[in-house]
C-alpha cells in the first residue's frame, strides 16, 4: 500500500495522509455536518427526491421511483443506521451520508452517499466521507465498505484517495477501507466539529425565524394597506 513519509521520516498511512488536510481546513473551509435522527426524516426524504434519475441510479444502484424512495426514508432505522447531513442557509440538505453497520458487532459499516446537483463540486462528497470514517474510527470500527456501481467514479475516485482497497466485478465495484484505530486526537476533533456544527444550524434557524418573522411583518403591512384602500372607496 502507498506511503508517504513525515518530517520525522516515520511512514504515513494514505488515510491519514488523505485526513490531514481536512482535519487542519480553515475556518472558511470548514463544512459543518449535523448526525440526523428520526425528526429529519421529512428532510431526508426531500433531499433524495430531489435527486435527479440519474444521481437516484448511482445512489441506490437502480432506478429508484418517488414511491420506492419515500419506502426507503419511512423504513430508516436509526438505531443500526447513522446517517450526517449538510444543511444550506435554508435549511434544507444538500448532502446527506448514510452509515449501516453490517453486523451486531459493529466492525464493519457501509457507506452511501448522496450530494444535490447544484451544490456539486464544493467537495461535500469528500467531507461527508471524511467525517464518517472519522466516526467510524471512534466507534472502534475496523472497516468501512463502500458498494457502488463502477461508472460511480466520483464515489470510487475518494475511495481510492483514502487508501482503500477496490474490487471490480461487471458493472459493479467495493471498496474496503481499514481504518487505524481511535485516539484522543480523532476523539476531540470529532468532538469540536459536531459542537461547532450544532451551533452552525442553531444559528441558521434563528435566521430562518427571523426572515419568516420579517416576511409575516410585510404581509401584514401589505394586508392592512389593502384593507385601507377598500374602506376609502
Amino acid at each position: 500500500m502507498d506511503t508517504a513519509t513525515t518530517s520525522t521520516g516515520a511512514a504515513q498511512p494514505p488515510l491519514r495522509r488523505w485526513l490531514g488536510p481536512l482535519g487542519t481546513a480553515r475556518w472558511w473551509d470548514w463544512v459543518p455536518i449535523c448526525q440526523l435522527g428520526e425528526q429529519h426524516g421529512p428532510l431526508i426524504e426531500a433531499h433524495l427526491l430531489a435527486l435527479g434519475d440519474r444521481d437516484r441510479y448511482l445512489r441506490f444502484g437502480y432506478p429508484a421511483t418517488d414511491e420506492r424512495i419515500r419506502q426507503h426514508a419511512a423504513q430508516l432505522d436509526f438505531g443500526r443506521h447513522e446517517l450526517f447531513g449538510i444543511f444550506n442557509r435554508r435549511l434544507q440538505l444538500v448532502g446527506t451520508a448514510h452509515l449501516a453497520y453490517a453486523d451486531l458487532s459493529r466492525s464493519m459499516c457501509e457507506f452511501a452517499v448522496s450530494v444535490l446537483p447544484h451544490t456539486r463540486g464544493r467537495g461535500y462528497g469528500k467531507r461527508l466521507f471524511a467525517h464518517a470514517v472519522r466516526h467510524c474510527q471512534n466507534r472502534r470500527v475496523d472497516q468501512l465498505f463502500i458498494h457502488a456501481l463502477s461508472e460511480n467514479t466520483a464515489m470510487l475516485r475518494i475511495a481510492r484517495g483514502a487508501g482503500a482497497r477496490l474490487q471490480h466485478e461487471g458493472g459493479e465495484s467495493e471498496a474496503w477501507l481499514q481504518l487505524p484505530p481511535d485516539s484522543v486526537g480523532s476523539h476531540m476533533t470529532e468532538l469540536v466539529d459536531t459542537r461547532a456544527a450544532a451551533l452552525n444550524h442553531l444559528f441558521k434557524r434563528q435566521q430562518e425565524l427571523l426572515r419568516w418573522s420579517l416576511g409575516l411583518v410585510v404581509d401584514v403591512k401589505a394586508r392592512l394597506a389593502h384593507l385601507r384602500g377598500i374602506a376609502s372607496q
